[in-house]
């Protein structure tokens, strides 16, 4: 087989089944132990999420440039245009390597029929350009409704951010490599990056670089963590020696930041799925940092609190992820309308249950990847209004936007994702 054909074969397979339901995620993570090069792994992630991000332009192509576009039955020709249109506009990859190796992969799928066909519309595609969408396009219009609503200002600029590659934020791991220290090492790596002083463990690689290349990533001298997950620690800021519940962990990033900066933390992570809990201890243990792992439902304290309350709090809770769409950009394909009001109804039962672990003086991080007011600043004032002795704390221009009850970063602001941050103190009994 031709060099590079079964990276397009296997970025179309993933390509459909996620058109047909399946999560991104999950089908990356089965097809790529199975390739051996870590170039074409990092080409096959690049492939399928340029495609997914930028699928209303191409779709928009494909009904200007065919009598009939493909259908339902025909998801894997679909998802191999995809391909090759990613390929010459978003990656930018050398036009004859992309043209010939997405026509043999139609052969290798079983389609030699339709291999001059795909060979006509990419070669129309380097010759003119895509036709232009609007980014908001790729939205679902029950979604477009809500982000309009909560964000008429901003919405084209969530849209556009959203749609857009995300930058590559490394964690430095205080125990390890202080972020000036780290930063030398990517220099001296050829590694080209930018500081943002208001994340002070925080390097930001604009251009894609393999983990496999980062200096002492195997150390667990560094972390990949988007700069706003960093900020989590920033509001939680639990004092020294403090006992803190991360209740929704995996896949344990939050934790190991809060750890990597202070060891003396009597940390217990939560998480109720015992497999992404298996995967948060595999993380602390590359950091070196140590927290006990418990396979439980944060909403029922009676089946895993053992009464002694916590000083602070880590809710992440389970949101929509509209905060990270360009990481996630099958969110647009796979969420329903009907999702959000479950959603918010899970958010509130987690905030009233692990509210009565928490003990008087002490403070909870409510924090969501959404930019949905639903899941977010309502959510947070619902709560409030239903729970005496909560009150929200103040949190500064670091964290976004501000509101009554906490703050919000908006997708692209900073470069950063997405993401809603309060911080709850429970007053004492009068």
């Amino acid at each position: 087989m031709q060099p590079g054909v079964g990276v397009r074969v296997v970025a179309a397979k993933v390509i459909d089944a996620v058109r047909r339901g399946r999560s991104l995620k999950a089908e990356l993570a089965a097809a790529l132990p199975k390739i051996a090069d870590v170039r074409d792994r990092a080409l096959l992630e690049a492939i399928c999420f340029a495609a997914l991000r930028q699928r209303a332009r191409y779709d928009a192509a494909l009904r200007a440039w065919m009598q009939k576009p493909p259908g339902t039955k025909d998801g894997e020709l679909h998802a191999l245009l995809l391909v090759g249109f990613a390929q010459l506009d978003e990656l930018k990859l050398p036009a004859h390597a992309a043209l010939s190796a997405t026509v043999e992969a139609a052969r290798a799928l079983g389609r030699p029929h339709q291999a001059g066909m795909i060979n006509a519309l990419l070669r129309r595609a380097q010759r003119e350009g895509f036709p232009a969408a609007d980014a908001s396009a790729t939205w679902p219009a029950w979604l477009r409704k809500k982000i309009e609503a909560d964000w008429p200002e901003q919405a084209t600029e969530i849209y556009a951010a959203s749609a857009q590659p995300a930058p590559l934020w490394l964690r430095a791991n205080r125990r390890k490599a202080m972020r000036d220290g780290y930063a030398a090492k990517l220099r001296g790596a050829g590694i080209a990056f930018s500081i943002d002083e208001a994340l002070p463990d925080a390097v930001r690689v604009d251009e894609p670089v393999a983990v496999s290349d980062l200096p002492g990533f195997g150390e667990g001298e560094v972390s990949v963590q988007d700069g706003s997950a960093q900020l989590v620690a920033d509001a939680l800021a639990p004092p020294h020696g403090a006992r803190v519940l991360d209740a929704c962990a995996a896949p344990g990033g939050k934790t190991a930041h809060l750890l990597e900066r202070d060891a003396s933390l009597r940390v217990l992570a939560l998480d109720v799925d015992p497999r992404r809990l298996a995967r948060v201890g595999e993380n602390l243990a590359r950091v070196g940092v140590e927290a006990e792992l418990k396979a439980a439902d944060a909403s029922d304290p009676g089946a895993w609190w053992d009464g002694e309350p916590f000083d602070c709090i880590l809710l992440d809770a389970p949101c929509s992820a509209t905060g990270i769409v360009r990481r996630q950009p099958d969110v647009l394909l796979h969420r329903r309308a009907g999702d959000i009001a479950a959603l918010v109804a899970l958010q509130a039962r987690l905030l009233d249950a692990l509210w009565k672990t928490l003990r008087p003086g002490g403070s909870l991080l409510y924090a969501t990847c959404s930019i949905l007011k639903d899941e977010n600043e309502r959510q947070v004032a619902g709560f409030l209004a239903r729970t005496s002795g909560a009150r929200a704390e103040p949190l500064d221009e670091r964290f976004g936007h501000a509101s009554d009850v906490g703050r919000q970063c908006l997708p692209g602001e900073g470069g950063r994702d997405g993401f809603f941050y309060a911080r709850l103190y429970k007053s004492a009994p009068s």
